[in-house]
């Protein structure tokens, strides 16, 4: 007789969604800014040369008529070469960017690698499971716990508080001095017995 995988299972593990969570870290944003800067950067150099070579062919164009041969066939090379390099210069920048993108958000990455490997210990899960891209469409609530705002606490974006206390339906009051009431010590004995 086979016992099912629950029976048989010692372990509980968590999921999370690991590109939400990415998506509201403030780290994330600076990364996606310096991101955004470095490509409006590339475009400015990209327009720029399109206009270099726009230059240069209306150049062509106006003159290519009174242009000996000579002339013309270097000016030709010319704008070959602006083209080219127009062209490198895109497939540079795609690769530059690709390679930035990388480098930006290695630090969002461990971090928040980091924080989900401290949640996992903490709460003995066996692993944490990255439920984006419906990779797990479902889980078992007797054995998978969702841990995204144990992470978010983790991570310093909420409090432990604010995670743990609403799980618990615990309502918080707030006790002033005036509401304690202090029992003499035999009292609080008598009470004991």
């Amino acid at each position: 007789m086979l016992l099912p995988l629950v029976a048989t299972a010692q372990f509980r593990f968590g999921y999370i969604s690991y590109d939400a969570v990415c998506r509201q870290m403030s780290q994330y944003s600076q990364a996606q800014k310096k991101l955004e800067d470095l490509k409006a950067k590339y475009e400015q150099e990209s327009v720029r040369n399109e206009e270099e070579f726009q230059r240069k062919f209306n150049d062509f164009l106006q003159g290519q008529k009174d242009f000996p041969s000579n002339i013309l066939q270097k000016r030709q090379a010319e704008l070959q070469d602006v083209m080219e390099k127009s062209i490198a210069f895109r497939q540079e920048a795609v690769e530059l960017l690709n390679k930035a993108e990388k480098e930006f958000m290695q630090d969002v990455y461990n971090k928040l690698n980091a924080a989900i490997k401290a949640v996992a210990l903490e709460y003995g899960y066996a692993f944490v499971l990255n439920i984006d891209d419906n990779a797990a469409p479902y889980i078992n609530p007797e054995i998978g716990d969702n841990v995204t705002d144990l992470v978010r606490a983790e991570l310093g974006m909420v409090t432990l508080e604010e995670v743990l206390l609403p799980k618990q339906n615990i309502e918080v009051i707030p006790i002033q001095d005036e509401d304690v009431i202090t029992l003499p010590e035999d009292e609080i004995q008598q009470e004991g017995n």
